[in-house]
This record gives structure tokens, sequence and C-alpha cells, in this order.
């Protein structure tokens, strides 16, 4: 496991590095210089595509965390264990399904309905392939959760809306939370299936940033990399903040 991180590790080491190299290639080191990052925040078309990435990720996302939560909630009620399990399976060929097959399966789709091509299809695509992903990260914690507390509320004469908003949903926000952020970490990575549904003069980051790198990688990319490496360092460390302290405070409860 060390080496396998070491390995990981040393590229994106090496590329923060030479974010801050005063050259202009990565095969020498020119000085310590600020440049790629004012040439960064210079460059505004690549600010307004960074912009646009953001915005779909959390967008894609939030929906996806949404939609999956229902689909878990929906799932975890049914008590046929056949049509559960073709549920299950149904979501898990989607999980395994290579992106360039959903994304050309995407692009067929738009063709034939006539969608015009850009932010919109781009959204319905990583939306359609992160839900699989809400669903398995909250379907266990429903599985898992104590439902004594869910019959008290019943024999008390909770309503079932009372019963989701004040017992369920507070159980599997954490799952919710990881499906969130990890449906915004897929989104933001995706290449394959965006490529194949974006048009009308819509980019995201990763399209972006191939277009580029076939001209040739600018030091300007590192910099980028850098501040989005920064981004999610600060990220898992709030969830880590957040998961940290929700434990702590359900065994205070307990």
């Amino acid at each position: 496991m060390l080496l396998v991180m070491i390995l990981l590790y040393i590229p994106i080491i090496f590329l923060v590095v030479y974010s801050f190299n005063g050259g202009t290639i990565m095969s020498g080191w020119g000085g310590f210089s600020f440049v790629h990052y004012q040439e960064l925040f210079a460059d505004t078309r690549l600010l307004k595509i960074l912009l646009d990435t953001f915005i779909l990720a959390i967008s894609s996302a939030t929906i996806a965390a949404f939609i999956g939560t229902v689909g878990a909630l929906f799932l975890d009620s049914l008590q046929n264990k056949k049509t559960l399990n073709t549920f299950l399976s149904l979501n898990n060929v989607l999980l395994v399904s290579p992106d360039v097959t959903i994304g050309v399966s995407f692009l067929i789709l738009f063709t034939i309905l006539g969608f015009s091509l850009g932010f919109v299809s781009v959204l319905i695509s990583h939306i359609a392939f992160s839900i699989p992903i809400v669903l398995l990260m909250v379907l266990p914690r429903l599985r898992e959760m104590d439902n004594t507390l869910v019959m008290a509320a019943r024999d008390l004469g909770a309503k079932r809306g009372t019963i989701l908003s004040q017992i369920v949903i507070p159980e599997i926000w954490p799952s919710i939370m990881a499906g969130f952020l990890l449906a915004l970490t897929y989104s933001l990575d995706d290449f394959a299936v965006t490529f194949f549904v974006t048009g009308n003069g819509f980019s995201t980051l990763s399209v972006e940033i191939y277009s580029r790198a076939r001209q040739g990688v600018s030091l300007e990319i590192n910099a980028l990399s850098a501040l989005m490496f920064a981004v999610s360092l600060l990220l898992v460390f709030a969830y880590y903040l957040y998961t940290t302290y929700t434990d702590k405070k359900a065994r205070l409860t307990k």
C-alpha cells in the first residue's frame, strides 16, 4: 500500500512543484516563480470553463443525491426480494459499464430525440451516472439503521413525513453527504461521457485540458491542477471534520 501511495503521489507532487517553475517546460527548472498562476488568472476562457465545470458538478451531484436517496428509500421499502435484486442488478450494471459506452448511448439518445447538445445534455448525463453511486452509498446505511425508533414514532402517531425528516434523514445523512461528494468528484473528473455529449460552445475542464494537451501541455495547466488539488484536500479535510463531529455527537446522545 505504501508503494502504491508513493507511485500515486509522486506525479502529483511533481505537478505541483513545477507549477512554480519559472520556465515554460517540465523538463527543466527555471527558478521559483508565480508566473503561471498569473497566466492562469489572466486566462478568462479557462476561468469560465472552470466555473462552468464546478456549476455542472455541484448541480449534478445535488440532483443525483436527491434522486439516489429517494431511490434508496424506495428499494429499502420493497418486500419482494426478486424485484429488489432486479433493481440492484440494473444499478450495478450502470456502475461497471464503461464510460465510453454510456457516452455513446447518451449521444445516440439525444440525436434520436433531436436534443441540442450543451450544458443541459451534459448535466443529464452526469446525473444519470451519478445516481447509482449515491444509491450504493445510501442503501447499506438504510439497511443497518435501527428500526425501533421508526416503530416507536409510528406507535406515538408520527406521520410518515415527520418520521422521514426527523429520524430517517438524520440517520442516513452522512451517507448522503458521502454519495454527494463522490458524485461531485466523478463529475469533476469525467471526460469520456462529457466528450460525447457536449456541444454549442460548452466545455468542461477535462475536455479543455485534453484539447490543449494535443498542442502541448502548458505549465498553466499545472497551476490549475495544483489549485484543484488544494481544493480537493480542503474538501476531504472538511468531510473528515464533519464525520468526526457527527460520530462524536451520536456517541454523546447514546
